[in-house]
């Protein structure tokens, strides 16, 4: 199948539910636009290239998912939460967290993470308009964890996460999930499989089944601000 690419000056994209290579690729080219990136969300893609690369819109198959219900506590992760080994914050840090897990080498890697400037900018604009949210892990006064993504109707869309001190990263994912299921929540998406995810009850789903939950999702209203008055029930307003 030839590869889309797509013009600057036109948010559009070619359905993935026409999408029939095994990698995922959707699409390449256009830009990190608000309006783009609603729009990619809106139907299950993402996007996800390296800095010298043009941007590349992904839509896997299987879909990596984790459902609320299933999210799973080790033991080892169990005495974190008896006492209360960290402290969870929401929207405070959103650049901040960004920019930590730009930083953060995983295995196998050299260098920086794929979370270019560009990136940066684009979901800082997401984060402005209350559609792109982090979730801050302290110790303290120190900030030693975190992650960020994108909400959308009743489905959050993990992009990245970061740790400077152990389990703080699963610490404050475990913190959102039990959030989000409270205020109904269907579905997180970490999009590729990884053995991180599916430790903490993360499964797959095929891409079709995915879809079937944005067009689900995208009859949802969505949230549309600080996490922080969400969360912590000061503002139950749905825009």
């Amino acid at each position: 199948m030839a590869i889309v690419w797509l013009p600057e000056d036109e948010i559009s994209f070619p359905h993935p539910d026409g999408i029939h290579n095994t990698d995922g690729i959707v699409a390449v080219g256009g830009d990190l636009s608000v309006d783009r990136l609603m729009l990619a969300y809106r139907w299950g893609i993402f996007p996800w290239f390296n800095e010298d690369e043009p941007p590349i819109w992904w839509s896997p198959d299987p879909r990596c998912v984790l459902f609320p219900k299933d999210i799973r506590v080790h033991k080892s992760m169990r005495s974190y939460f008896n006492q209360q080994k960290y402290q969870v914050t929401y929207d405070t840090q959103f650049e901040r967290v960004m920019r930590e897990c730009k930083q953060k080498v995983r295995k196998g890697q050299e260098g920086e993470t794929w979370i270019s400037q560009d990136f940066i900018d684009a979901y800082v604009r997401l984060h402005k308009i209350g559609i792109a949210h982090s979730v801050e892990v302290w110790d303290g006064e120190q900030l030693v964890g975190g992650l960020y993504g994108v909400s959308l109707g009743k489905c959050f869309f993990g992009e990245s996460m970061f740790a400077n001190a152990p389990n703080a990263s699963k610490f404050g994912f475990i913190t959102l999930v039990r959030e989000l299921e409270k205020l109904g929540f269907w579905l997180i998406d970490a999009q590729v499989v990884s053995q991180h995810m599916l430790t903490l009850g993360a499964t797959t789903i095929p891409r079709a089944a995915f879809l079937q939950y944005m067009r689900k999702n995208n009859a949802e209203k969505t949230y549309q601000g600080d996490w922080n008055l969400l969360i912590n029930g000061i503002s139950k307003e749905i825009t």
